[in-house]
């Protein structure tokens, strides 16, 4: 089933084209060096820690993986294992690091093992420490270096001196200075340590995870092999008990006390030289959040703002944080639109669309944002990086070109990356006070093939979509058939102006499909009311925009609406399963990848967000879901071919989702086919297995919609 050179066997050597590309840039106070990972080759998974000089555009290795391991195998424990699912990793070697504030000294973690780098001599160390290592952290000043090891905090001075424990272990259900599964899967909060600015202490997070049900995930391919055992908060189940304590070097440890009853989510945690600690913590049903501040002496805490939202709150990268004299910098929904807030004064207007935080710079803010409602000439799917300070001219954009960019800054230095449709590779320019002095470049390889997306706004809702047709194809060869190829729900926005973005969508319209990619309401970068339309309703809503953008791009594209299919994965293979299940008059196949089918097997944090307790709004999660009565379209409605996919090793969707939907369609007399993978979890880094499953569901495609192999 594979060719060389093929697109789909490429798609998966590369991982998407992500290796080789640069990655994970610090930028030092002074200047001098801007640091960032790459692999050698964009078919190597192994990344290294490099170092660039701004003013000679010289780079150099600061860590290599395979000089530092002596060519040995990386070996992964358990802890690390699960971080790089929650991030959805899948390469190898030097995979994070974390710096000094100077950014003299690297620290990370290898096969288990603690390394260190002295990032101007760019040479690098390992330090003999009790393992398996997760998430070394140096000191503000360099010193020290902060670890995990078996659910302990630990800490050692730069030199490997003096290794000792600051908290923990307390057995098998309580960790000390890691993220829980909820904050690492829904909250983008991936740490659970930070250090004083001083150097003298570490707040740190104690998960209790006793409370959170544990479920089994077997591997049936070895029955031999005992199940793996998780502790997986399902929504309307206990999550994990999560405090904090202030541990100090001298040996005192200090709890932080909040009311974690009414606020049992700690969201995000900051602490820098600007001001004391800064929390903030959620209530359970994400209605309601406080910013804290932490009184260090006596573990106190004090509130400094509050929000409130009837529907939800979201959460965003970068803050909440400081800017000089105490004053708290947030983001929040107020008025239709998502702002900058520094104190209470809205540093952005309503013609931005603010997504993240990117950093300080002096007494301005790095800020990501999109069009906001107030823009005048909206361009579909692009982000830029912008410079607010509050003054009257409001915010200046540092990004000049059309296409998706993102920025690191620090100092007069600011690296910024740069996607487009013009190129498949991501452009990544170093500037010094605007003006550019170096790039960093990209030994991602070039695809086998171009994507040429047309990105518009369909039919009078505006929905985001892009649409691909195939290369060659000409004006008057007559409608084809057409394969929409969402995602379609929170967190997940597709339709960007990015080419790297629609290889895939290029190569299946290739194989003969007008392919479609829409964004309908709940996906983000649009605006607050777009997000939150899904209110317990993903099953509606979603779905309906999917229907909108597919008949209002009919009227300009050669779309054959008698021939309609959908895939999808995660959420996306939910709109699929849904799209043949609930609209069989539009959708004629689907192929549904880990697709959540009953919301009371998925976390917490995300489906209580959108639906509700399921104890609290049964009819809402039974309405939502696949594998009720209200899940199965009419029996009397025309069954339409599905394929269902699922990684037996999934611990995000478990298999349990794929597995209740083909017993739910057995007994409604449904036909479909399951195709399971084992020993694959959400993501399939696997080469044969992601080349594969391209191949099969093009193949199910096909044959379901009458089209010719060509």
């Amino acid at each position: 089933m594979t060719q060389a050179l093929s697109f789909p066997r490429q798609y998966a050597r590369t991982q998407r084209f992500s290796l080789g590309a640069p990655r994970a840039f610090t930028v030092s106070p002074d200047g001098d060096r801007v640091v960032f990972l790459r692999s050698r080759s964009g078919t190597d998974r192994s990344h290294l820690l490099w170092v660039l000089d701004p003013e000679s555009g010289a780079e150099r290795v600061a860590a290599d993986p395979e000089v530092l391991l002596s060519g040995a195998a990386e070996e992964l424990s358990p802890q690390e294992r699960a971080r790089r699912e929650r991030s959805r990793e899948g390469s190898a070697g030097i995979v994070g690091y974390a710096t000094d504030d100077a950014v003299e000294l690297a620290a990370f973690a290898l096969s288990g093992r603690l390394f260190t780098a002295e990032l101007r001599a760019g040479t690098a160390r390992e330090i003999a420490v009790p393992g398996p290592v997760v998430d070394p952290r140096p000191s503000p000043d360099g010193r020290l270096v902060a670890y995990v090891a078996d659910g302990a905090l630990r800490v050692v001075a730069a030199d490997g001196g003096g290794d000792r424990v600051l908290a923990g272990p307390e057995g098998p259900d309580v960790t000390y200075g890691l993220a829980e599964f909820i904050a690492a899967e829904e909250m983008s909060r991936s740490r659970g340590y930070w250090w004083s600015p001083d150097g003298t202490g570490v707040l740190a997070a104690r998960v209790d995870a006793s409370p959170v049900r544990h479920w089994w995930i077997a591997d049936p391919a070895n029955p031999g092999q005992a199940p793996a055992e998780v502790a997986y908060p399902a929504a309307g189940t206990p999550n994990a008990e999560v405090t904090l304590v202030l541990l100090t070097l001298d040996g005192t440890a200090t709890a932080v006390e909040w009311d974690r009853e009414r606020y049992p989510y700690l969201a995000q945690v900051h602490w820098s030289a600007a001001g004391p600690p800064l929390l903030l913590v959620q209530t359970r049903d994400q209605r309601e959040q406080l910013y804290l501040t932490v009184d260090t002496a006596t573990g106190g805490t004090r509130e400094v703002h509050r929000d409130r939202d009837g529907i939800w709150l979201d959460l965003f990268a970068g803050v909440p944080a400081w800017m000089s004299g105490e004053r708290l910098v947030r983001i929040s929904d107020e008025n239709g639109s998502r702002s900058l807030f520094v104190g209470e004064q809205p540093w952005t207007g309503p013609e931005l669309h603010v997504r993240a935080m990117l950093g300080r710079d002096g007494d301005g803010i790095l800020l990501s944002a999109s069009a906001g409602h107030g823009a005048k000439d909206p361009e579909t799917g692009e982000i830029h990086v912008y410079r607010a300070d509050g003054g009257p001219g409001g915010p200046v954009r540092l990004s000049d070109a059309p296409g998706v960019h993102s920025a690191v800054r620090a100092g007069a230095v600011t690296v910024l990356s740069s996607a487009s449709l013009e190129s498949a590779a991501t452009a990544v320019r170093v500037l010094r006070d605007g003006e550019r002095v170096a790039e960093i470049a990209s030994h991602s390889e070039t695809p086998v093939l171009t994507a040429r997306p047309a990105l518009v706004a369909a039919g009078e809702r505006g929905v985001p979509a892009a649409v691909l047709l195939p290369s060659g194809h000409r004006e008057g060869d007559g409608p084809l058939p057409v394969l929409m190829d969402p995602y379609g729900g929170p967190h997940g926005q597709m339709v960007v102006s990015a080419q790297r973005g629609y290889l895939q969508a290029q190569w299946l319209a290739d194989q003969g499909f007008a392919v479609v990619v829409a964004d309908g309401r709940g996906t983000p970068g649009h605006s607050p009311a777009w997000e939150k339309a899904i209110a317990g309703d993903f099953a509606g809503v979603t779905l309906d925009d999917q229907v909108h953008a597919l008949h209002a791009l009919a009227g300009h594209y050669p779309l054959d609406l008698t021939r309609v299919g959908i895939r999808g994965w995660s959420y996306g293979g939910y709109l699929a399963a849904l799209a043949v299940l609930r609209r069989p008059d539009v959708f004629h196949a689907a192929v549904a990848g880990a697709p959540v089918t009953d919301w009371r097997l998925y976390d917490t944090h995300y489906t209580e967000r959108y639906l509700g307790h399921p104890e609290e709004e049964p009819a809402v999660y039974a309405a939502n879901s696949l594998v009720t009565d209200a899940g199965l379209s009419d029996p009397a409605d025309e069954v339409r071919p599905l394929m269902i996919i699922h990684g037996l090793a999934d611990d995000n969707v478990v298999a349990a989702h794929t597995l209740r939907l083909s017993s739910a369609l057995l007994a409604a007399g449904r036909p479909h086919e399951v195709l399971p993978l084992s020993g694959v979890t959400h993501m399939t880094p696997q080469e044969e297995v992601a080349e594969n499953l391209l191949l099969l569901q093009v193949a199910f495609l096909k044959r379901s919609l009458g089209v010719s192999r060509g």
